[in-house]
Order: C-alpha cells, then sequence, then structure tokens
C-alpha cells in the first residue's frame, strides 16, 4: 500500500497539482499512512513540506468549527434547527428571509448567493465596524433562488451562522470552540485566524498559499480568504488553520460518537442528524455542514459508501470519512501557491480516493 501511494503523490508534485501535501489515511482510530511530499512554500524560497505543516483549511472552516459549534448549540437545546432565524436575530426588517432557518442555511438551501467580495467595502470601516456591517449587508442581498428550491452552495450562509452562534452563545465562535472542543481534545495547533497579532506559530511552519494582488504578498500564516482576512482572520465560512494531524484527531472524535463508542463532547443522536443527507432539495448531496458523495465525479471518488460525508476548502484540503467502512483520508494541500488559477487538483483528488480504497481492499 505505502509504496503505490507515496509514487501516486509524487506524480501529483510532477503533475504539478499541488507544491507539497500531507496525506493521512487511518481505518477506524490507527493511522495506516501518514506522509508529506514537496514544499509547503516555493517562494520566495523554497520550505519542505512536513508532516506537522500548519495548512489554512479554508473552507474545512464550514464543518469543523461553524458546523460544530451549532452542533453543540442543538445538542444543549439552545438553538432549534428550525426555527426561522427571525427569532434569534432582532429587529428583522427583511422578509423575504424570514423564513430561513439554521437547517436551511447549513444544508446550502436557503437562496443565498455563493460568494460577494465584501472585503473591498470593509476594508474602508474600522475593524471593529465591520462585522455588523457585514451582517447588514448579507441580509440586504437579494435571494438567487426561494429557499427549499436550490441547492447553492453559500458563503454567505455560513456567515450567518457564525452570527446565529454568537447570539446564542454569548461569545465569539473562537472563544466557544476552544472550550467546547478544541481544547478539551487537546488540538494544540487548530484554530481561527486573528491578523490583529502575530501568528502562533512562526511564519514558517505554515503551509504558504496564494500571492494576493489585493495584499501584495505571498499570504503565508494568515487567511488567505478575502473577506476573512477583512473581518479579523476569519468568519462561519473560512479562517481556521491546523495541522493533518489535529484534524484527525477531530474527526475521529466525531466518528466515535456517530458510532456510539464515545459521548462527552456531543450526543450520538446530534451527530447522526448533522451526517444524514436532507432531501430538502431533490438530487442534492448535502448534509448540515457537510457533504455526502455524488453518484458521479464526487471528489471522494468512486469508492467511498453513501453515507460517508466530507468537505473540500479552497487553499487545496479536504476530509472524507466512510462511516460504514470505517475510513478517513484527510488529504491537505497548498495548492493555490503561488497562484489559485492551477486547478489540477480536481481530477487528482478522486484518483487519489479511488487509488486508497483500493489498496485497502474496496476497489
Amino acid at each position: 500500500m505505502t509504496n503505490k501511494i507515496t509514487e501516486f503523490l509524487k506524480t501529483g508534485l510532477n503533475q504539478k497539482a499541488y507544491p507539497g501535501a500531507v496525506l493521512v489515511v487511518a481505518q477506524s482510530e490507527n493511522i495506516v499512512f501518514f506522509h508529506n511530499v514537496g514544499n509547503r512554500a516555493v517562494k520566495p524560497k523554497p520550505l519542505p513540506m512536513e508532516k506537522e505543516t500548519i495548512f489554512d483549511l479554508a473552507s474545512l472552516t464550514k464543518p469543523l468549527a461553524t458546523t460544530l459549534a451549532i452542533m453543540k448549540l442543538v445538542d444543549e437545546g439552545l438553538l432549534d434547527l428550525d426555527k426561522p432565524i427571525s427569532y434569534l436575530i432582532q429587529p428583522f426588517p427583511w422578509k423575504d428571509k424570514a423564513d430561513i432557518t439554521p437547517r436551511l442555511l447549513l444544508n446550502h438551501s436557503a437562496g443565498l448567493p455563493d460568494w460577494k467580495p465584501f472585503y473591498l467595502e470593509l476594508i474602508k470601516y474600522p475593524l471593529e465596524k465591520r462585522k455588523s456591517i457585514l451582517q447588514k449587508s448579507i441580509m440586504e442581498e437579494s435571494l438567487c433562488h426561494e429557499p427549499k428550491a436550490v441547492s447553492f452552495y453559500s458563503d454567505l450562509g455560513f456567515m450567518l451562522l457564525e452570527w446565529l452562534i454568537e447570539i446564542t452563545a454569548g461569545q465569539d465562535l473562537s472563544s466557544f470552540l476552544n472550550v467546547t472542543f478544541y481544547r478539551p481534545l487537546g488540538l494544540e495547533t487548530l484554530y481561527l485566524d486573528q491578523i490583529t497579532v502575530h501568528p502562533i506559530y512562526e511564519k514558517n511552519r505554515f503551509a504558504a498559499t496564494e500571492f494576493c494582488p489585493w495584499r501584495q504578498e505571498i499570504i503565508q500564516g494568515h487567511v488567505h480568504d478575502e473577506n476573512a482576512y477583512a473581518l479579523g482572520g476569519y468568519s462561519g465560512h473560512a479562517g481556521l488553520f491546523g495541522t493533518a494531524l489535529d484534524v484527525f484527531t477531530l474527526t475521529t472524535a466525531l466518528v466515535k460518537i456517530y458510532h456510539g463508542t464515545r459521548s462527552d463532547l456531543l450526543s450520538t443522536e446530534t451527530v447522526r442528524t448533522f451526517f444524514s443527507r436532507q432531501g430538502i432539495v431533490p438530487e442534492s448531496t448535502y448534509a448540515l455542514g457537510w457533504d455526502t458523495p455524488a453518484e458521479k465525479n464526487s471528489s471522494a471518488g468512486s469508492y467511498f459508501s453513501p453515507t460517508s460525508v466530507g468537505h473540500t476548502g479552497f487553499t487545496g484540503t479536504s476530509v472524507w470519512m466512510d462511516l460504514e467502512k470505517n475510513i478517513t483520508v484527510i488529504f491537505l494541500t497548498n495548492r493555490i501557491h503561488p497562484s489559485r488559477s492551477n486547478e489540477k487538483i480536481k481530477d487528482f483528488r478522486p484518483k487519489l480516493h479511488n487509488l486508497i480504497m483500493q489498496e485497502l481492499g474496496y476497489g
């Protein structure tokens, strides 16, 4: 198994799908493959990829931060997935959004736009005012679709979910996650970025991302996503950093809860609800904060069970967990370094997943 996967990771380097990568493959709680290839940075100077490299996890923030916090609030009876957000946000003058619920936001079926360059306006204001300006801006955006009508992946929905967490928990997302999950699990490198302070770790420990024309530098140690950066380092859609091993520790805890072999962080019922495809929009693959494999052209490849859950991130990151076969694959790359125009990962990733499953005897 080791040789074939190692060689395929080198193929990804040669094809320039990424400058570097870290791959963790596990059966149950046991890591059966853990390997690093390439460089965590190539500019301004080459730095080798290490297993302990800290990655900008990009949209893995959605399941591993925002969704996780919502899980906890639901688990404790503090948030109702099906109660309109207008009950929490007061006053609420936006009639077109009165029927939107946390479930629809988590399921990408609320009808909100996918992305907007809010940062271009936000940077004109003091940092402490930007979040409230953003929240009003999102609510004043016209819906692209009627709620429940279309499955449409949306950063904006997860920005709103962060707002709901702050209202319900009475503290910011970062503080809430540190107390409820990250510190209890000993996840020292898993954290939400803060641009007003130096990175917690030395800059060179991080995988570099893009040369940002807006910030006029190669981003390394702070969030790549422009909207998250303008908001102080993170929002509900992006800003989470961590190593492959810390991501594995967190996902392993969730899988154990799903199977009923752990109960200290969340209930099995809650995790199973969030890991289940919702069926709100016909043919949609989304669960709650997570995705499930599509029949064709899934980033998980062809061999993950229908009950699998996973997610990808713009910077070249992904997590897939087969809940039936009890296999987890964490694949972290810096594919946008030094440019986001490199999209070869889309073709490479499912082939990697297929090879892994074949080597484990499921192909």
